[in-house]
């Protein structure tokens, strides 16, 4: 998986930072943000500690599924204070699968969730140039879903810059997926569109183009990414391009349903 090069890494410690998110994902609590504490300010040194912390769970048997794209609105990078999006894994132990339509989740795993319409894109040739672009990210791609990110920070209160949440595994939470369709492979995504309901009440409605333009061109930015700094995006790998609306706070009982034009409703209800 990909990290950041060693040469641009800073002198803080990667490994202890690594450990301090890793308890507190296991021990489900917060910390105060790692831009005060610890001296980061570096994006290449985050990726690093989100690397090492990666490495840490798979040494646990955590496997990776793909990744997830954040940032990839206009509005959250000028928020934040960057220019580009960012990425981060995607768990195995926090993927929980949508049976005809439906998933649930447990709410107690979280400490500060938040939900996010998205769609997702199942990767089948490997994208391994540099310069990858839009159409070579859907020609390689074998389906496209429907998805919910939980996004969840292990940072008190959200108080995030950019490098606490590079480091938090991008706010990674959780995941789930709807039905692969093969079809919105020849749509236009920038003009599809997403509406996404809680309890019942429409709280988004939003299309495509909000991510970077085009779902499509979001993978593209981190495959590119990805192999500057040596590694790709392979078959079987699951993208999760980013959140066409603004996320919602979740708490238990809440039940969110994506709908999202030629495809099913996808529910996840926080349990």
């Amino acid at each position: 998986m990909a990290g950041a090069p060693a040469d641009d890494v800073k002198t803080v410690d990667v490994e202890a930072i690594a450990g301090i998110l890793d308890r507190a994902w296991e021990e489900r609590h917060t910390i105060r943000p790692l831009s005060e504490t610890t001296g980061l300010d570096s994006p290449a040194t985050a990726y690093a500690i989100q690397t090492r912390w990666s490495e840490l769970r798979a040494e646990r048997g955590e496997r990776v599924l793909g990744h997830k794209i954040g940032l990839t609105s206009q509005a959250m990078r000028a928020q934040i204070g960057v220019d580009e999006p960012d990425y981060g894994r995607l768990w195995e132990s926090r993927f929980y699968p949508a049976e005809g339509g439906r998933s649930s989740v447990p709410a107690e795993v979280f400490l500060q969730p938040r939900v996010e319409g998205e769609l997702a894109f199942l990767i089948g040739k490997p994208l391994d140039r540099e310069d990858c672009t839009a159409e070579e990210v859907l020609a390689a791609t074998d389906a496209i879903a429907a998805s919910v990110e939980v996004i969840d920070s292990r940072i008190t209160d959200w108080q995030i810059k950019l490098v606490d949440t590079i480091a938090d595994d991008a706010s990674y939470g959780a995941f789930t997926v709807g039905p692969w369709n093969q079809a919105l492979r020849d749509a236009d995504l920038r003009t599809i569109g997403m509406l996404v309901h809680r309890n019942g009440t429409t709280e988004v409605e939003a299309l495509g183009s909000a991510v970077l333009g085009h779902p499509a061109e979001s993978v593209a930015w981190l495959a590119r990414t990805l192999n500057r700094l040596g590694t790709s995006l392979l078959p079987g790998d699951i993208v999760l391009s980013g959140s066409l609306g603004r996320a919602l706070p979740a708490s238990r009982g809440d039940e969110f349903v994506i709908e999202t034009h030629g495809l099913a409703p996808l529910t996840v209800r926080f349990e």
